[in-house]
């Protein structure tokens, strides 16, 4: 039985992984924002997109 591997990096708020050497997933908490053949695609992509910051952070700092 193997054991899955799992490589995962942050980049302006995204998380950025690849489980089992497959594709590279720029991803929030909910969603799968793209899928990339090589990880300097998926940070590339991730560096673009604005900073990202979940919603539940946003309101308990806001009030």
């Amino acid at each position: 039985m193997s054991v899955p591997m799992l490589n995962k990096m942050h980049m302006n708020g995204y998380d950025v992984l690849s489980v089992n050497n497959g594709p590279w997933r720029v991803c929030t908490k909910g969603d799968r924002l793209g899928s990339f053949g090589s990880r300097e695609e998926a940070l590339a992509f991730a560096a673009a997109l604005p900073g990202y910051k979940s919603r539940s952070n946003r309101q308990a700092h806001s009030q």
